[in-house]
């Protein structure tokens, strides 16, 4: 599968009252992470794919980390995310992250390719996974 590797810089505005980043903000940088790598696989902004699949978008239906060691402020982190599953409609993807060259943390995302539903245009359904999508990824 596709992995996808990043540096993110942790800002001062990361942090909590100890210097460490407060472990919510990690996981908007690992969404940020999943976006990067569709970005990656299809060659097009998260704005350009979802509107060029029809999608509303793919939500989280399940998370979890395991904090190995923290991070602080001004350190530069590696961020690497793969999909480690393709299925009908959603997909599993994981992020390791390195601080220092060392594993700090391992977290997971379930995520669902969605759409408008058709018989009520008010909730979100989820869609087969793009054969092009599918494709892309399995690089």
């Amino acid at each position: 599968m596709l992995v996808n590797t990043r540096s993110v810089e942790i800002e001062f505005g990361d942090c909590d009252p100890a210097g460490i980043v407060y472990y919510p903000n990690y996981f908007r940088m690992f969404d940020a992470s999943t976006a990067h790598l569709f970005e990656t696989a299809l060659g097009m902004k998260k704005i350009a794919w979802i509107r060029h699949f029809g999608i509303v978008g793919i939500p989280m239906v399940d998370t979890g980390a395991k904090f190995i060691r923290p991070s602080a402020f001004g350190d530069v982190v590696s961020i690497e995310t793969t999909i480690t599953e393709l299925r009908r409609s959603s997909f599993v993807v994981s992020h390791k992250l390195y601080n220092g060259g060392e594993l700090a943390i391992e977290a997971h995302e379930v995520r669902v390719w969605a759409g408008r539903d058709p018989e009520n245009p008010d909730r979100i359904k989820s869609r087969a996974l793009p054969p092009e999508v599918v494709e892309a990824l399995s690089r």
